[in-house]
Formats: structure tokens, sequence, C-alpha cells
């Protein structure tokens, strides 16, 4: 009995001794863990910030062009007919948006839908506008009636798109 009282002497200071190390070394590894761990994402900060604030100005520079002002004016040239103009704005909008798709990597998810629905609004204006043309339309005939339609909207989703895009990057940055 008394030889197991001696070896609880020795065998207990040193479990609490080991336990002691034990909570030491957890602690020095947690903390060369969590230095690590802000090192490796102040670093990729450092990479993908310049990343997301191109793509954040790509999109802005995408809503722009998708304005139907900016559109119209850009793409009504010389004399076309109303379906000429109606194909030549729709592929304009759908070459834009498939040219910033990847963008989307660097959005919330939020940010694209209102992007995406932004670009959904100005196909189907163009596409309501061009429906109601007779044959012999002119590319202004289909101008007029688009702008038209812009007037009688009080807001368009583009510019809603545009200002949560710019939200979104005064919130993150």
């Amino acid at each position: 009995m008394e030889a197991l009282i001696e070896f609880g002497k020795i065998i207990l200071p040193a479990g609490a001794v080991l336990y002691a190390m034990f909570l030491v070394v957890r602690l020095f590894v947690r903390k060369e863990y969590d230095s690590k761990l802000i090192d490796i994402k102040l670093k990729n900060t450092e990479l993908v910030l310049p990343i997301r604030l191109q793509a954040y100005e790509r999109i802005c520079l995408y809503l722009e062009r998708i304005t139907p002002k900016n559109l119209i004016v850009r793409l009504n040239v010389g004399q076309m007919s109303a379906a000429e103009f109606h194909q030549v704005i729709l592929n304009e909008v759908r070459e834009e948006f498939s040219h910033n798709l990847s963008q989307q990597v660097y959005m919330s998810i939020q940010a694209w839908e209102v992007v995406n629905s932004a670009m959904e609004e100005i196909v189907m204006m163009v596409n309501d506008c061009a429906g109601t043309m007779n044959e012999d339309a002119t590319s202004m005939d289909l101008a007029r009636s688009v702008f038209e339609k812009v007037m009688e909207r009080e807001h368009l989703q583009v510019d809603y798109a545009r200002a949560f895009v710019k939200e979104e990057i005064q919130q993150n940055f």
C-alpha cells in the first residue's frame, strides 16, 4: 500500500506537469495556426482585392452600356429595319453579358441576380417594343418606341442594379 502511495506522489505531479505542458503547447500551436491563417488571408486579400474591384468596375460599365439610351445611340447607325435593329440590340446585350459572365465569381449572389434581372428587363423591353412594330418600321421607330417605354417607367432595373453594385462596393471596401 505504501508503494502505491509513493507511486501516486510521483505520478500525480508528473501528470499535472504533463497536462500543463500539453495546454501550453496547444496554445502555442493555436497561436501559430491563427498567425499563419491571418497571413494567408492577407495575401489572398492583396491578390483578390484588385480583381474584385475590376470585376465591379466591369459590371458597372456593362450596366452603363446596356442602358437603353446608350445602347440605342451607340447601335443605331444607318438605315435598318426595326427587325434588323431589334436583332442588333439583342445580340449586343447578350454579347456584352457573355463577355462579363465570369465577373459573377467576384460578386455576391444578390448583386449578380440584380445585374441579371437588369439585363432581362432590357431584353424584354426591346422585345415588347419590337413586337408592336409593323413590317415596314425603321430602326428610328423602334428607338422611339423603346424611349417611350423608358419614359413610362419611373425607374429601370439597370439604374437599380448600378446603385446596388456601387453600394456593395462601398460596403465591402
